[in-house]
């Protein structure tokens, strides 16, 4: 599979890696680089929910109700759990908790190489629908 996080321009910077994407369930993977990281060598709040963002968005784009054109976030939470090293890999696997028509709600879960939770993370994303023409 091509790797949808191509198409999603700050998640192609960050290095986010799209392994598995369905309606079900969406799995990527992002390298903790040190551009990453916190001085002290963490991975950064921000590329965590960054990258929950991103798996949680790709979710919602699959599974948008007919004649939605996009989607947005419109609420994010984060649970900090754990830190993820400089030089590991985290693991975020986006599950649906709501799909309706004009919203959905998924959670994250970010783990580290060793299976201890990084993050856990809860989204609302709003279904874009096109603006009627006057």
């Amino acid at each position: 599979m091509s790797n949808p996080a191509e198409a999603m321009p700050f998640a192609k910077l960050m290095g986010v890696d799209v392994r598995e994407a369905t309606p079900q369930k969406v799995v990527a993977t992002l390298l903790a680089r040190d551009e990453l990281c916190t001085a002290g060598g963490i991975l950064h709040g921000g590329a965590i929910m960054a990258l929950a963002d991103s798996v949680g968005a790709l979710g919602a784009f699959m599974t948008l109700p007919t004649g939605a054109i996009g989607t947005t976030t419109i609420e994010s939470k984060t649970n900090f759990l754990g830190a993820a090293k400089a030089g590991s890999t985290v693991t975020a696997e986006a599950t649906p908790v709501h799909i309706g028509k004009r919203t959905s709600v998924w959670q994250t879960r970010i783990a580290g190489e060793n299976g201890k939770p990084v993050a856990l993370v809860l989204q609302t994303q709003l279904a874009l629908f096109p603006q009627p023409q006057s």
